[in-house]
């Protein structure tokens, strides 16, 4: 009857144990999406901008540097509005991005990383995006719109 136990017990730690390492393993990766408590805005986190490519569900814009570091993107779920930060690598803006005017109307989504009124200071357009270069990093909105629906 104990040999049967401990194989139980062995077996259900191995399966734990497993998932637990699977678990660990997945944040290595350096990217996590969490759903907010509404479930309408999801947050999405990578070490580079190329691993923000590579995860279809999140749809990190194009125009990101492959070599930008510690990029964070909140997503209306719901809607196109979208909030994103990151630290420049070497690479510089692609061509895309072309002097612009700030967007007037403030993102709806908030997160501890968006200083207050940044939409004011964005002076670049990349592909429908508003930009500004910061000293502290690269920002980026994309505001609520029909027309931004599927970019």
């Amino acid at each position: 009857m104990n040999s049967v136990r401990n194989k139980v017990n062995t077996a259900v730690l191995a399966v734990t144990g497993i998932a637990a390492l699977a678990t660990v393993a997945s944040c290595g990766l350096g990217a996590s999406v969490e759903e907010k408590s509404n479930g309408h805005v999801k947050a999405v986190s990578y070490d580079t901008g190329k691993q923000g490519k590579a995860n279809s569900d999140a749809r990190l814009p194009s125009w990101v540097p492959d070599d930008a570091k510690s990029v964070t993107e909140l997503i209306r779920t719901t809607g196109s509005e979208r909030i994103l930060r990151y630290q420049p690598g070497p690479s510089e803006l692609p061509a895309l991005c072309k002097p612009g005017k700030a967007e007037a109307k403030a993102p709806t989504l908030t997160a501890d990383w968006w200083p207050a009124g940044e939409h004011k200071r964005m002076d670049k357009d990349c592909g429908g995006w508003h930009v500004a270069v910061e000293t502290d990093g690269v920002y980026a909105y994309q505001a609520e719109t029909v027309a931004n629906a599927d970019k």
